[in-house]
């Protein structure tokens, strides 16, 4: 007789992984909908990894949304903003703990989630600074330190996951490429900061630099923050060697795409910065891939 209950058993099977399909490729679109130059280096992972990074860039994206006055302009109060990131931050720190999620973010994001082992602590540490949004406007060293650590450092933590799933390290090794993961977040956190210095002071009322207002912004501050976003970049290159053969080119390429944002604020008066957004022209975006990937190889590799 035939085995009704094993075919019933893998149509259901096929069924699930057609959801997943379909949750992947809805959590793709947030990133090529906000971000052509990481969704350019991302092209340069392997396919899973690539997959993993842009399930939790979906996941975070969300968040940004929540924080960042989408909600607002839905007609939100900011109670309820508060209200629903709480309920997202629930969500997200379960979501790896069920195998079906009624938001297709959601669902990637888990799959990811499960698959790489995301640390909760880094994920907690995320929504902490994106609370800072909603009920804090300006810094001082030690918030600043705090925020970067968890809008971005930890974002760097939580793509090493996902790069070294498939190739486990410890020991001192794990933590050079953790310094330089939180190094490189650190770098692309503070370029943003920089090139949306008239959007977060008109708009979103905050100024995350400490004691820096929009017009207050000097040559010697800007030279300041510049070298320090450099020596972040500087660090994170030194280590990019020790990655797999797998990140190792699209980690480059979106390191070198915000060298390059770096050097295009570096070029420009002070002033100039507070009242436009600096960006990379599409042309040099795919000359800086092209460059990447074909560096990559010359890299000094610490591992396989």
């Amino acid at each position: 007789m035939p085995d009704y209950s094993s075919a019933y058993s893998a149509a259901l099977r096929s069924f699930l992984d057609r959801y997943d399909r379909m949750s992947t490729a809805a959590a793709h679109q947030v990133i090529t909908s906000y971000s052509t130059s990481f969704s350019l280096a991302t092209r340069l992972l392997s396919s899973q990894i690539r997959e993993d990074i842009r399930n939790l860039y979906a996941m975070v994206r969300i968040a940004d949304e929540i924080v960042d006055g989408t909600v607002e302009a839905a007609g939100l109060s900011h109670a309820e903003c508060v209200q629903m990131l709480d309920e997202y931050e629930r969500a997200v720190l379960d979501a790896p703990h069920c195998r079906f999620h009624v938001d297709p973010v959601l669902h990637a994001y888990a799959q990811s989630a499960r698959r790489c082992s995301f640390d909760p602590a880094h994920v907690e540490a995320f929504f902490a600074s994106m609370r800072r949004d909603l009920t804090q406007s300006t810094y001082d060293a030690g918030s600043f330190d705090s925020y970067v650590y968890g809008s971005a450092e930890v974002i760097g933590l939580l793509c090493l996951s996902a790069f070294l799933v498939d190739n486990p390290v410890g020991g001192s090794e794990r933590e050079r490429l953790e310094s330089g993961a939180r190094s490189l977040g650190a770098a692309f956190q503070k370029v943003n900061f920089l090139r949306d210095l008239a959007e977060d002071s008109d708009v979103l009322g905050r100024t995350y630099f400490p004691g820096l207002e929009r017009e207050s912004l000097t040559e010697a501050r800007k030279d300041e923050l510049i070298a320090d976003i450099r020596a972040d970049l500087a660090q994170a290159s030194s280590v990019m060697g020790y990655l797999p053969v797998s990140a190792r080119a699209g980690v480059l390429a979106a390191a070198n795409l915000f060298a390059e944002l770096t050097d295009r604020i570096d070029a420009l008066p002070a002033q100039e910065l507070t009242r436009r957004r600096v960006s990379v022209p599409p042309h040099v975006k795919a000359r800086i891939i092209v460059t990447s990937l074909a560096s990559t190889p010359r890299l000094k590799a610490g591992r396989p």
